[in-house]
């Protein structure tokens, strides 16, 4: 059908956020899976009545529909030809909470760990939490049968739903719940009363096998739930209108219990004897199975908690109704474990820094070996007896194709996940093809599902029959029938499937060039490079922590996210949809991308979008008329190099109404920022009370274009004066850098170290030289733009001086002759510059003020400003920091605030009419703060 006549089918029915354009196709033509799909058009239904249209114009018109969760499908069960439908967006509202009942009504949209949220205040969760859970859909969930680190405990998605309003590929809807049934329904419990025998024996023999169609569902003895069967049906059979799931209470206390073995094999033969200790009333919460190789990976990025000795380790979680019944079942499971080593871990702050590890494990698992690893074979399952005996067969399966994995997954289900490093040339395809039908037969040898989680999709439908006799794979097909007999709903998944190696994305890493900037990763190659988007979304979370995708936090386009600008990118350099890296749709995914660089830390594989938009900017202009702002606001610090006393004679006229215009004209800037120099706050002295009734004195200093405040006493004054005095003639005032570098050198002289400015003055606030070294202490208050400590355009520290900071981060608060000030009392507001606490880190800042008594209010995002990308994307630089930076100023009115960034303090001048300090002009000021009287 022409794309134009369904769109307007679509709309006739009242469909109004229907997209067919060649981005929004690009973004949506793959999962977290290795498939690519182009979709005909994509649609974000408002509420329950569209999406009923668009599966009345799917039936109509004979188009595909494929559901959507969030996009992290590894199996390729959410990609699909014709219309995906994505929930994500406007269906996400939680409709009811029933804490007696113990159930939550959701629509499909609505986000796992957004549940979590509202349910909490009742004392309640709901129970699979897959390592997704910041992300995945209550509506992909039940779609593929999720699971989770903890369905050990609580079970899978399908043992936690209680009913299910559904709209089937018949066009029937029906409320669908223990004795209600529906037509459909009846006929698929007849379809199963005529094979019961069948059903009993080959349905449902352990808690994960998943793959195929749920049958034993609808067996008698399970009460007949076809509810319940549908769950796990990958949007094959009908489309969820919202979900009845069962909460259940968090127990009181937990223990995490690490357990070291030699290798892999060896964890897993634990796990039979430590599941036993169920049967003796010990409460298992999870049993998770992780590889030293991926701890290795999280070491070189950030501190990783003590694990015992071993190659291979077991995380086993416990509960109890109190710590000490806790504390006895974690003992239980050590003394039965057999292992080489353990150790017990209670604190809830530590517990979650190993947990993050497993939730990482899928992006990491995708760069742990010297080339990339792929899903594929992702998540085959064994009775949890049987695991050790598969790991086993599986490495040799792996070594006699000369393939190699970093296993991990839910031990205590029996559930493996692996991401193998396939090639896929032509002779890679045929090798991949190969092994995933010898391991499948395998696999079944050992009584295992071909799917212990995510469903099979395009990655294992097609292997279904090694897996299932004829009888079993009829039944399949008389269900399809039943529920979509026009075979609308997302095909060549389960029932007439498409082939394991059809529409594979990475079909070739080759680039048209290699890059013009700097890439030190992936060979130099961007398109290698934007091939690290495995799409697992860590980057579409809106209930994480950190920097990343700040623009996406502000407008929840997919877009905007750094999966999506990757997707766009892929198709750009290897598909055909988007026509280059000079397609518009290029412009269009990267125009709000801020350059924050926490992908490059954040993103488990570390996809680093700042770098990817340098290069396609650099190839884009080069040798072409670079736009306006490029030339002003772009090289605006060269241009305060240059001409500092103008500058500084310039800036009482640029902050006149009229003059600011015109300059802000001039250079591009949105004429609502108030000008390339902010106004200052009014001149003056004001007292900032600590929680002890002492006060802080905050008196203006010069520092450019600007003024800002430190917090000081008289005794800091003078030496503050004395400071400013000793590097006037270098730190020009008219350098917006110029008070932060004056503090710096009263800082390193107060320390007893020796500093004097380079050449260029104070100009270049990184010119300060220190003539007796601090080590990574010194490196936290050095100021300067981050992005000059950077050696390339995807970024490393820059030089010893860099890895010494990384090295030396936390532990600046230990090294002599940098004690910090008494600051006890102090409420400070801090915001970390992006590429600060993305490329050098914030640990060591966030040790010196702890040093320093003050109360840290620490913002995790991004101020929004991110060098000229506010002064010309005003209105999204706005929402950006009202996601974070905003609120925690209204929160926090009377708090010093701390902005190492010459942006992040532009920010909050221009928007919260605050001012705000650099780390070293708050520690020079309150070096001599007051004590409580």
């Amino acid at each position: 059908m022409v794309t134009s006549d369904l769109l307007g089918a679509l709309a006739a029915r009242g469909v109004t956020d229907a997209d067919d354009s060649t981005l929004t196709r690009a973004l949506y033509s793959a999962d977290a899976s290795l498939y690519r799909v182009v979709p005909q058009a994509v649609v974000r239904p408002r509420h329950a009545d569209e999406l009923l249209a668009v599966l009345e114009v799917a039936r109509e018109t004979g188009v595909p529909l494929t559901m959507r969760g969030a996009g992290t499908s590894i199996a390729g069960n959410a990609v699909g030809p014709g219309l995906v439908v994505d929930c994500s967006r406007h269906l996400t509202a939680v409709r009811s909470i029933d804490p007696e009942a113990r159930t939550a009504v959701v629509e499909p949209g609505v986000v796992q760990a957004s549940l979590q949220r509202a349910a909490a205040p009742y004392g309640l969760r709901f129970g699979p939490d897959p390592s997704s859970h910041t992300r995945c859909t209550i509506g992909g969930m039940v779609g593929n049968n999720a699971c989770g680190s903890r369905a050990l405990g609580y079970g899978r998605t399908a043992d936690n739903v209680d009913a299910l309003t559904v709209a089937l590929g018949t066009g029937e809807v029906a409320r669908l719940a223990a004795g209600d049934r529906g037509t459909a329904g009846a006929a698929l419990t007849e379809l199963v009363a005529g094979r019961l025998g069948h059903v009993r024996a080959r349905f449902g023999r352990f808690s994960r096998q998943v793959s195929g169609y749920a049958l034993e569902q609808l067996l008698p003895e399970h009460g007949g739930r076809v509810d319940r069967f549908l769950v796990g049906s990958e949007g094959t059979l009908g489309l969820v209108l919202d979900a009845t799931v069962r909460l259940v209470e968090d127990p009181p206390a937990r223990e995490l219990v690490l357990l070291g073995y030699p290798s892999m094999a060896d964890a897993a033969d634990a796990v039979p004897a430590i599941l036993a200790l169920r049967e003796q009333g010990v409460r298992l919460v999870a049993c998770e199975g992780l590889d030293a190789r991926l701890v290795e990976l999280v070491r070189a990025r950030r501190a990783v908690p003590d694990l015992p000795a071993g190659a291979g380790w077991l995380f086993v979680e416990v509960a109890g109704a109190a710590a000490a019944e806790a504390a006895a079942a974690g003992s239980r499971v050590a003394s039965v474990a057999g292992a080489l080593g353990h150790r017990s871990v209670t604190d809830p702050a530590e517990a979650a820094a190993l947990w993050r590890i497993r939730e990482d494990g899928a992006g990491l698992a995708a760069r742990s070996l010297p080339t990339p690893a792929h899903a594929g074979w992702e998540d085959a399952a064994v009775p949890p007896e049987r695991l050790g005996e598969w790991l086993r067969r599986f490495e040799e399966l792996l070594a006699a194709y000369g393939l190699a994995t970093v296993p991990y997954g839910h031990f205590g289900d029996g559930c493996l996940h692996a991401r193998i490093d396939f090639s896929f040339d032509e002779a890679g395809r045929r090798r991949f093809r190969e092994f995933l039908v010898e391991s499948a037969g395998a696999l079944v040898s050992l009584g295992g599902s071909l799917s212990g989680e995510h469903g099979d999709g395009r990655a294992r439908s097609e292997l279904l029959p090694l897996m299932y006799d004829e009888t079993s794979l009829a039944l399949f097909a008389s269900a399809k029938a039943i529920c979509d007999p026009d075979g609308v709903l997302n095909p060549g998944v389960l029932v007439d499937p498409a082939p394991v190696d059809a529409d594979l994305r990475p079909a070739r890493p080759a680039t048209p060039g290699r890059a013009t900037l700097r890439l030190t990763q992936d060979a130099g190659s961007l398109a290698a490079a934007v091939h690290r988007c495995t799409g697992v979304g860590t980057c579409v979370a809106t209930t994480r922590a950190g920097v990343m995708c700040p623009s996406y936090l502000a407008t929840r386009e997919e877009k905007d996210s750094t999966r999506g600008r990757a997707r766009v990118l892929q198709e750009a350099l290897d598909g055909s949809l988007v026509r280059g890296l000079a397609d518009p749709a290029v412009a269009e995914a990267l125009e709000l991308c801020l350059a924050c660089k926490a992908c490059a830390t954040e993103c488990p594989t570390g996809v680093d979008m700042a770098a990817y938009k340098a290069e396609v900017l650099h190839r884009t202009y080069a040798g072409r008329r670079r736009p306006r702002t490029h030339l002003t606001l772009g090289r605006l610090p060269a241009w305060l190099d240059l001409l500092p006393g103008p500058a500084r004679r310039l800036a009482p006229l640029l902050r006149r109404r009229g003059p600011g215009r015109l300059a802000a004209w001039a250079a591009g800037v949105d004429p609502r920022r108030s000008s390339l120099c902010p106004n200052p706050p009014a001149p003056g002295v004001r007292h900032t009370n600590r929680a002890d009734g002492s006060t802080v004195r905050m008196t203006s200093r010069t520092s450019g274009c600007g003024r800002t405040r430190s917090p000081t006493t008289s005794g800091s004054a003078r030496a503050g004066r004395a400071a400013a005095a000793d590097g006037r003639g270098a730190a020009r005032g008219g350098h917006p850098r110029a008070g932060v570098l004056r503090a710096h050198l009263h800082q390193h002289r107060a320390a007893g170290a020796g500093a004097s400015l380079g050449r260029g003055g104070g100009g270049r606030a990184g010119a300060v030289r220190r003539r007796q070294g601090l080590g990574g202490r010194a490196g936290a208050v050095v100021p300067g733009r981050p992005a000059r400590r950077r050696r390339a355009a995807d970024g490393r520290p820059a030089g010893r001086a860099g890895r010494r900071r990384a090295a030396d981060a936390g532990r600046g608060a230990d090294r002599p002759g940098m004690d910090a000030p008494d600051l006890t009392g102090l409420t400070v507001v801090a915001q970390p510059h992006c590429h600060h606490a993305s490329v050098l880190g914030w640990d060591a800042d966030r040790a010196l003020l702890a040093a320093s008594g003050a109360t840290v209010v620490e913002v995790p995002g991004c101020c929004g400003l991110a060098g000229d990308f506010g002064m010309t994307h005003y209105d999204v630089s706005v929402a950006v920091a009202e996601t974070r930076l905003l609120p925690a100023l209204r929160e926090h009115p009377d708090a010093v605030v701390l902005a190492d960034g010459l942006s992040c303090r532009h920010q909050v001048a221009d928007l919260a009419g605050r001012p705000a300090l650099h780390l070293a002009e708050l520690f020079a000021g309150g070096r001599r703060a007051p004590t409580a009287q």
